[in-house]
């Protein structure tokens, strides 16, 4: 579905990434792994329209979306939930949730989309005239994932979704992102959380310093003694 190749970006003189080649087939969850600033962040900015590549290609569905603007890029399906939730606080959660759906020509689906991220979510029902602001940090990152699928994407991508949330909690998001993936997104997940992360992804790669150094299927990744020591403690 999405194919990075040979992809070089920089910010100023800092080169971010190095070469960098993924793929995330259709149908699948694909996670990337790393320490801070390894470069997990600048791949999705890169996909998303956020950061353009120096050298390198950018294919989605066998397109070339290199140079896109990030409008044409999430009207074509690929959506992001940011890092650090950026949720709008001042609004509701109803509100933040039709923002999500800004972008949509179908405007009369949004209705059926609104009661499917419900269903997913149903403390957001419950809050659905509270600020965003007055939600908890689970909440809100519950919200920010809910706000990306109002824009119906063929591809998610969630950056560190599980940052600074209580283990249960973690625990209840993985389980709804599994259930998105297995109702059809397709979704690339960042995420510091490496044991969490591979107990639900299909394939990883893992970068330094903005290379893939290594990369597999996710039960090979958890089981090799090398990945296990350097990113999954004694897990």
């Amino acid at each position: 579905m999405l194919k990075l190749e040979g992809v070089n970006a920089y910010y100023g003189y800092i080169h971010a990434l190095k070469d960098v080649s993924i793929e995330i087939p259709e149908g699948k969850i694909v996670t990337l792994l790393g320490a801070n600033g390894a470069g997990k962040t600048s791949s999705l900015k890169v996909i998303s329209g956020l950061l353009k590549p120096e050298t390198g290609k950018i294919q989605f569905e066998g397109k070339d979306i290199t140079n896109l603007s990030v409008e044409k890029i999430v009207s074509k399906g690929i959506v992001q939930s940011p890092e650090g939730r950026q949720i709008f606080p001042e609004l509701t959660v109803y509100e933040n949730l039709i923002a999500g759906s800004y972008t949509r020509k179908d405007k009369n689906n949004v209705k059926s989309t609104l009661e499917r991220v419900y269903n997913y979510f149903p403390i957001l029902k419950d809050r659905e005239k509270q600020s965003a602001g007055t939600l908890s940090g689970g909440e809100q990152q519950m919200l920010a994932i809910a706000r990306a699928l109002m824009a119906k994407p063929r591809l998610l991508l969630l950056d560190e979704p599980s940052l600074g949330l209580a283990p249960l909690i973690v625990k209840e998001i993985f389980e709804i992102v599994q259930e998105i993936n297995n109702e059809g997104t397709t979704i690339l997940l960042v995420e510091q959380n490496a044991y969490q992360a591979l107990s639900i992804a299909h394939y990883g790669y893992i970068l330094e310093t903005g290379k893939v150094v290594h990369q597999g299927e996710a039960k090979e990744l958890r089981d090799n003694e090398k990945v296990k020591k350097a990113y999954l403690g004694s897990s």
